[in-house]
């Protein structure tokens, strides 16, 4: 029979193991959850004669920068492959989902790189009809064997965050994402053009971006 005054010591003991077992599982658990936020999700490589199709609104289109220095033309140089741009300004994601499907047909992109929503955010439309139009988008091009990469936009205001839409959907697509090139240059007057819109070397840094996120996935 176990001595009464060795119990507190014992008790004491395997509450120091029990804490130390759920230290360690929360270590590594943390560890897991970086790993799996570092890892970029790959994406089929780009045979040299691919298209890739940059498809939003006026971020895309290049608005506050000749159109040869939009942030598509630059990707084109960067990566090697045919760029088109398909951005449209103040286009809405509604709109948007709707003119996808033409363009898709036409182009037969390899890779659709999706940076849509500003105009939605902007106008203070509802963000779970946005989400879901960009999902739609996703959906539809992954559907026509299209990879897709996703460009985030950020919420615009003081602290210019992207908004949580997007890491959502590249989860759920397991698809890459590019969470903070956009709010980066936004944050520096030096690399816009107004409030909103990239200028010339604010673009440059969104392609290269781009490029830097191709990289990582494999495609390029």
């Amino acid at each position: 029979m176990m001595n009464d005054r060795h119990q507190p010591n014992l008790l004491s003991r395997l509450t120091e193991l029990r804490a130390g077992a759920i230290l360690l599982g929360f270590a590594l658990l943390c560890a897991r959850l970086v790993t799996g936020c570092e890892e970029t999700p790959p994406l089929p490589r780009l045979p040299e004669d691919a298209v890739i199709l940059a498809f939003g609104d006026s971020l895309t289109y290049g608005t506050g920068a000749d159109r040869a220095q939009s942030y598509p033309a630059v990707l084109q140089q960067l990566s090697g492959r045919q760029v088109i741009n398909a951005g449209v300004s103040g286009e809405i994601s509604a709109n948007g989902l709707k003119r996808l499907p033409g363009l898709l047909q036409r182009h037969q992109p390899a890779l659709l790189v999706l940076c849509h929503g500003g105009n939605d955010i902007l106008r203070r439309m509802s963000r779970s009809e946005m989400k879901q139009n960009l999902d739609a988008m996703i959906t539809l091009a992954k559907q026509q064997g299209v990879a897709v990469a996703l460009l985030a936009v950020p919420d615009f205001g003081l602290f210019l965050q992207p908004a949580e839409v997007y890491a959502e959907l590249a989860e759920q697509h397991h698809i890459p994402v590019d969470l903070d090139a956009l709010a980066s240059v936004l944050k520096q007057a030096s690399l816009k053009s107004d409030q909103v819109h990239p200028n010339r070397e604010g673009y440059r840094r969104l392609a290269q971006a781009v490029a830097d996120l191709l990289k990582k996935s494999g495609a390029i």
